[in-house]
């Protein structure tokens, strides 16, 4: 089937690998799909390949790492093509929310700004719309005094405004793809928990599909319907979420399950 005909499908990834300019192997031959309103989720430990993937999806691997294989996203094939030809792609069809939002933000450019630029970009808005737009994008994700954060910079809120803020921009032009890339790991638990709320709510209320890429089993349980376990680049297994929790067949998946339930246990009693 041509990715012009695969139009039920938001997300096509057949044998992607990611190598570096020697050659070294770091993804190897990763396959799935995902559908509107779908969740599925990259698991593993750091070093298996699970961020990797997810930034070959839309052209984002870091200088010097090449993809191969096939990424199909919107009927657009990813891989192999030109970078002002992906522009277009990011934030209207897929966005990113990235693990450390200090970073992913410009701390010279205001709040306001920051999730003004895909709207400007994609939709085309300027003036008192786009200002409308930029204040109900902070609006929705939970962010009180919007006006008051837009004209701040990002090293003057805390955290978890950070965060939102970077989920705003990222869901501001209403894509059909979410990629969240460790999304509450540099927050702290209370945070977290907040986070996770806003994500599960918006991607449901949109009927975004959401590829949640985390090391965390209880997170994974609670924000995907499935998961592909990585292990050095590759796939050892894949399955429902509740079904690899109750009865992984990989001994690395069960060792994964294991090591997450002493850490819980490890937790109640403290």
């Amino acid at each position: 089937m041509s990715a012009a005909t695969d139009a039920k499908g938001v997300l096509k990834v057949e044998d992607l690998s990611v190598t570096t300019r020697d050659g070294v192997s770091l993804v190897d031959g990763v396959s799935f799909r995902l559908a509107p309103g779908e969740r599925v989720a990259l698991i593993g430990e750091s070093g298996s390949g699970k961020s990797l993937t997810s930034f070959a999806l839309t052209g984002l691997l870091p200088e010097g790492l090449a993809a191969s294989g096939s990424v199909v996203l919107d009927g657009v094939q990813v891989v192999g093509t030109r970078e002002r030809d992906l522009v277009p792609l990011r934030g209207r069809v897929a966005s990113t929310v990235f693990q450390e939002p200090l970073t992913a933000l410009d701390p010279l450019m205001r709040v306001g700004q920051q999730v003004a630029e895909p709207l400007r970009r994609h939709l085309g808005l300027r003036g008192d719309d786009l200002r409308r737009a930029v204040g109900e994008a902070l609006t929705e994700v939970g962010l009180p005094e919007p006006d008051r954060i837009a004209r701040a910079y990002s090293w003057e809120i805390s955290g978890g405004q950070r965060q939102r803020v970077a989920i705003a921009a990222a869901l501001a032009c209403r894509p059909r793809l979410l990629i969240a890339d460790e999304p509450t790991t540099a927050l702290d638990v209370t945070v977290q928990a907040d986070v996770l709320a806003l994500l599960e709510g918006l991607v449901a209320e949109r009927s975004m599909a959401l590829l949640f890429v985390s090391h965390d089993l209880a997170v994974v349980s609670r924000m995907a319907q499935r998961a592909l376990v990585l292990r050095q680049g590759r796939v050892v297994e894949e399955g429902p979420i509740a079904r690899l929790l109750a009865a992984p067949q990989d001994p690395y998946t069960a060792e994964l399950v294991r090591s997450a339930r002493q850490l819980d246990a490890a937790l109640e009693v403290s």
